[in-house]
């Protein structure tokens, strides 16, 4: 088993994600946004930021990548497109993890060609230190530095999405 250390406990997670559909709820008061979950990694806060937005919503999902052998950056690759209708519609994506930001700048780009009303981004963990182009995060779940994390959704080699906590990955095992 890999080492890690906890960053985040479960307690301290939800309550940040009930603020963050608080958030939400009141500045889309009177709307009914279009929720797309950035799938594989967001699919956990996906459901809980949902389940504490408190207004009439669609949801959809979209799988993007652009990681190749490992964690080189690579080539943009949209794997699974949304299905809703968003032209004339206020959309918040949802994403588990936001460093660099090529990915969702990529997206966003996609997206605006639809003519949404407007286009948010609620990510549940900002590396702002990896930050390589200029991309706005709306609602934030956490700030955190550079380092590699799994749980709540994010993995390590697929493994560990399904731990309730946020943890850093200390000494990988190497296969």
């Amino acid at each position: 088993m890999d080492e890690y250390r906890i960053l985040l406990d479960h307690e301290t997670i939800q309550k940040r994600v009930k603020e963050l559909g608080a958030e939400i709820t009141r500045d889309y008061q009177g709307k009914e946004p279009v929720v797309i979950c950035m799938l594989k990694g967001a699919v956990y806060f996906f459901a809980d930021l949902t389940k504490n937005i408190k207004l009439p919503l669609m949801i959809d999902f979209a799988r993007l990548s652009s990681y190749r052998n490992g964690t080189a950056s690579g080539q943009m690759e949209l794997i699974y497109d949304i299905t809703a209708k968003i032209e004339g519609r206020d959309v918040i994506l949802v994403e588990d993890i936001v460093d660099s930001g090529k990915t969702l700048k990529y997206f966003i780009e996609l997206l605006k060609k639809r003519n949404p009303i407007s286009v948010k981004v609620c990510a549940f963990l900002d590396k702002k230190e990896r930050r390589e182009v200029d991309i706005t995060v709306d609602y934030m779940g956490f700030d955190i530095p550079c380092g590699f994390v799994i749980g709540y959704g994010m993995d390590y080699a697929e493994k560990y999405r399904e731990l309730p906590f946020l943890a850093e990955v200390i000494n990988p095992l190497k296969a």
